[in-house]
């Protein structure tokens, strides 16, 4: 949310709660809590569920790649939560993880594959598997097209690790993971 979004929602808060006590009105009034700034009461000027409604459009629009929805593979419907495997409307399970790997860091070569760095943390990973990108905040599974051997300098100790190498993302998916990389996020690995 904008900032003057998140203080319309604030004020629309307030303005509900206050509603039927002008005292309690008064004060969230005088301590800043309801405000009558022109632009905060126009984002509310065709109510809140619009209010709400625009927000989520403006947001879907402007990062829709940021947006994830975990939907079954099956029926395609909402799962309960962003993590769930398994669908509350049709029954299906999604449970297929062969493996787990935590992501140290993402790099690329020049004309060569886009490698996600890290450590094998359960099972085993075998190129032709999927990656599950999910938990980075991109709805997609890609293909493990090589592994190789990492070695590097890591504060001042080396590190051995693993490369998981793709060619299926796009320059902007790459750009989002090296932003997320450094939260060492752990990925699942599932048969294709």
């Amino acid at each position: 949310m904008t900032e003057n979004e998140a203080l319309a929602l604030n004020n629309h808060m307030y303005t509900s709660k206050s509603s039927e006590n002008a005292y309690l009105r008064n004060l969230m009034m005088e301590r800043g809590w309801i405000k009558s700034d022109p632009e905060i009461t126009k984002l509310l000027e065709n109510g809140n569920e619009a209010f709400r409604q625009n927000v989520v459009m403006r947001i879907l629009t402007e990062t829709p790649e940021k947006v994830f929805f975990n939907n079954c593979p099956k029926c395609n419907k909402l799962a309960r939560t962003p993590y769930a495997k398994q669908c509350r409307h049709c029954g299906y399970s999604w449970h297929d993880v062969t493996a787990k790997f935590k992501i140290d860091s993402v790099f690329q070569l020049t004309n060569r594959s886009f490698y996600l760095l890290g450590e094998i943390i359960e099972g085993e990973i075998h190129p032709g598997q999927l990656m599950d990108l999910t938990v980075l905040g991109l709805h997609k599974k890609i293909t493990i097209g090589s592994i190789e051997l990492a070695d590097r300098i890591n504060n001042g100790k080396p590190w051995n690790g693993i490369g998981l190498g793709t060619n299926e993302l796009t320059e902007e998916e790459k750009q989002h993971l090296k932003q997320k990389s450094f939260l060492n996020p752990i990925i699942n690995i599932s048969q294709s």
